[in-house]
């Protein structure tokens, strides 16, 4: 994977950087925009002219942002919001109706799994959701035409991998969107090579980095010039939008949901999101190999922990044919109780007891009482939350000194 790796080295600082006047990405801080005439005012809400609206819509800084993830991506374009929850919904309220279904496959982040289960049925739009491996379900759920197809590439928490390629394949056949939430792999995930139309981040996490902007983005891919799936008459009302040919999906997003909802980016978050992503490379080469090295040293010393790098997972066989660069930050201790949980994080020295995952710093968080502290018991099952499981999100420090961290924490909550 060295030339992957070495490609995204050389290819963001420079799309970042500027060769000309000022070499970090400016920040246009301004909320309104003003045109030069009339009939530039006309030509720049009809698309003619690209160049900003009203910051609501997106402002120049925000469209670096925009311009450099898409490449990154490999894909067509982006939209940049306020938060990763907010990209997530800006792509099912642009794409859905009333009495739509969307299919959500695998393990979710909380905030997605209650966005889904709670927020969505209030405005008449059905969750199905089933299991990573259940593809009889899959096929069977597509046939009946939902929508959209709504998954993670790695499970959060519970560290389910999907076959992203099968599903998607199954996508294609069925006409339906494929939307990827890539949050925990950027680089050594790429959705759209798999067969994504739609990859989402938080962009708060690895893509920054650093804890200090709140922001999310979709990316998409181009309109298809044959057999493109939204011409699917299940999709009617956006086929007057698609007139606006391969970046389509630009309007659909902002038309359809930004404009009216407002899940806007502002800039200053935008410009620190475009200084983390300058070294994301490093970082994520650097978490992705710790990972692997602290998961291995737990288990040898017999720590009950979780990651599809050892063999015990179910999905090992996959990671090593469809992950080989990694997974993410995560993984997961299993401390049995809800009291040794607690006495495990408490004792830790290094961890930084945080709800943020991706971090140049490693964090713990107790699930149960936490982020999942309101929901139902079977809900919690389904995900996969126990009283006892502590979320891992490793960052750079040595993993060496993580993994000792980690035993000392343990050896003294299971006292």
């Amino acid at each position: 994977m060295a030339f992957h790796y070495e490609y995204f080295n050389t290819l963001l600082p420079q799309l970042i950087g500027s060769k000309e006047g000022s070499v970090a990405p400016q920040i246009v801080p301004s909320a309104a925009f003003a045109y030069e005439s009339a009939q530039e005012a006309e030509a720049i809400f009809s698309g003619e002219v690209a160049k900003p609206v009203y910051a609501r819509m997106g402002n120049p800084t925000g469209g670096k942002l925009e311009a450099v993830l898409s490449k990154m991506e490999g894909g067509h374009g982006a939209v940049v919001t306020a938060s990763g929850m907010g990209a997530v919904t800006m792509v099912l309220s642009a794409f859905c109706e009333r009495d739509d279904r969307v299919l959500c496959i695998g393990g979710f982040f909380g905030g997605t799994y209650a966005l889904m289960n709670e927020t969505m049925p209030r405005f008449g739009i059905e969750p199905l959701f089933c299991d990573v491996d259940d593809f009889e379900e899959i096929k069977k759920i597509l046939q009946d035409g939902v929508k959209i197809v709504l998954m993670e590439s790695v499970g959060n928490p519970n560290l389910k991998l999907p076959d992203i390629r099968r599903i998607a394949l199954l996508c294609n056949e069925y006409n339906t969107l494929l939307v990827v939430d890539n949050t925990l792999t950027p680089l050594v995930v790429q959705p759209f090579k798999m067969g994504a139309d739609i990859v989402v981040y938080s962009t708060t996490k690895i893509i920054s980095g650093h804890s200090a902007a709140l922001g999310g983005a979709a990316v998409f891919r181009a309109l298809k010039k044959e057999g493109e799936k939204l011409l699917d008459p299940k999709f009617s009302s956006i086929h007057p939008l698609l007139e606006k040919g391969e970046g389509a999906i630009m309007a659909i997003l902002k038309k359809r949901a930004m404009r009216d909802l407002g899940m806007s980016a502002n800039a200053f978050g935008s410009f620190l999101t475009l200084l983390g992503m300058e070294t994301l490379t490093l970082r994520t080469k650097r978490i992705n190999e710790s990972v692997e090295k602290i998961a291995t040293i737990l288990h040898d010393n017999g720590i009950r922990v979780r990651h599809p790098s050892l063999e015990g997972h179910e999905h090992h066989l996959r990671y090593e044919a469809l992950f080989e660069a990694g997974c993410g930050p995560l993984l997961t201790v299993e401390c049995g109780t809800k009291e040794r949980a607690f006495v495990f994080l408490n004792e830790s020295k290094l961890l930084f007891q945080s709800a943020n995952v991706g971090d140049n710093r490693t964090l713990g968080l107790h699930m149960a009482s936490t982020i999942y502290r309101d929901f139902e018991a079977l809900d919690r099952k389904i995900l996969g939350i126990t009283d006892g499981l502590v979320r891992i999100s490793v960052g750079l420090e040595s993993p060496v000194a993580i993994a000792e961290d980690i035993m000392a924490a343990w050896k003294t909550a299971m006292v």
